[in-house]
This record gives C-alpha cells, structure tokens and sequence, in this order.
C-alpha cells in the first residue's frame, strides 16, 4: 500500500524514533509499504518518520550508486531494497566528503552536504537477524542520510546558517503545500 511522504514542517521529522522491539504482521506490512513507496517516488531511501511512523527502521535502494563504485565494491551492494531495523552507526570515518542529497519530505530541493566518507551501520533486517554494512562515498551518504532521520535531524540541518538562509523562501513553501511531487504527500500532521 502506498503512504503519503510527509513534508517539511511536519513535526515528526524531527523527533527521535523509537526502536522496534519485535517483528509483527503490522512491522512486516509497514516495510512492505515503505519499500513501494519509495519506489514509486522513485527515492534512495525512505525512514519511517517520513511515513509517519516513529519508528526505527528505513529501507534503502543502492542500486543507483552502483555505477558511482569501483567494482571490488558493487559486490558488497545488495541487489534489492535493503531493510534496516534499529541501525546504529559503529564507524564514521574522520575523512569528509561533499554529497548532493535530495529528500522525499523536501522535494525538488537538493543540496550539498559534508559527511564522513565511509560507515559502518550495524542494523536488524527485516527477518530480525543482525547484519552490518561498509558504506563508502555515495553508499555512505544514503545511508547516513535515512539513520538520521531516526534521529530527526534532516540533511538541510547541517547547512550552514548563511546557505539554509538561501533555500528558507522554497522551504516555507513546501511547508505550505505550495510544491510539485509525483507521489503522494501530506502537509502537517
């Protein structure tokens, strides 16, 4: 089933997540539902917040990167949407790196962003059995970018002050409604 993305402004993209306990028919069916949405709004990745849900879990396609990869590295890409539950970052490295990044909740609005350019997440996929990812350049961005939102800190909030004053007038109209997206959206809560 598709969920409507909600739009900056809405107050739960940026509040903490609350980790998931145990798998359910209602956990499997939300990942399920997260996964088609964010394939038809054609995203990286979609977190649970953004659907609504104050959840720590967040689905990510990285097979848009791939061709960003050398090819030792592709291997270690998996091949479908990945399933994050309750992530947690192990490694960051100290070496940062410019990445423009584009949010679901922010359409049409991409921005530059410096993060470490490598992590490593420990995380629960969606059988609950403890996996870990090397994120490297552009891996490491999407996934860095979906942990946070668990975290409620959006990518726009590491902006400085001077460049976040630039994109404020496009920012207050999303939060209006005033925007286009080709998937589903809800303003507020």
């Amino acid at each position: 089933m598709m969920l409507p993305i909600r739009a900056y402004g809405d107050p739960i993209l940026h509040k903490q997540a609350k980790p998931v306990s145990q798998n359910s028919t209602q956990i499997q069916q939300l990942i399920d539902s997260m996964i088609q949405t964010m394939r038809h709004a054609d995203g990286a990745g979609l977190a649970a917040p953004q659907v609504g849900k104050p959840l720590r879990i967040f689905v990510a396609n990285l097979t848009g990167v791939l061709s960003l990869l050398p090819e030792d590295e592709q291997s270690q890409i998996p091949q479908h949407p990945m399933v994050c539950i309750n992530p947690k970052v192990i490694f960051s490295s100290q070496k940062k790196e410019e990445f423009e990044e584009g949010c679901l909740s922010i359409p049409n609005l991409p921005v530059k962003v410096k993060r470490p350019n490598k992590v490593k997440l420990h995380y629960l996929d969606r059988n609950f059995q403890q996996q870990e990812i090397e994120g490297i350049g552009p891996v490491a961005s999407v996934l860095q970018h979906e942990n946070d939102h668990l975290d409620g800190v959006l990518h726009i909030d590491y902006l400085s002050a001077f460049r976040k004053k630039l994109i404020e007038g496009r920012l207050n109209q999303i939060k209006k409604g005033n925007f286009e997206a080709d998937y589903p959206m809800q303003i507020g809560n």
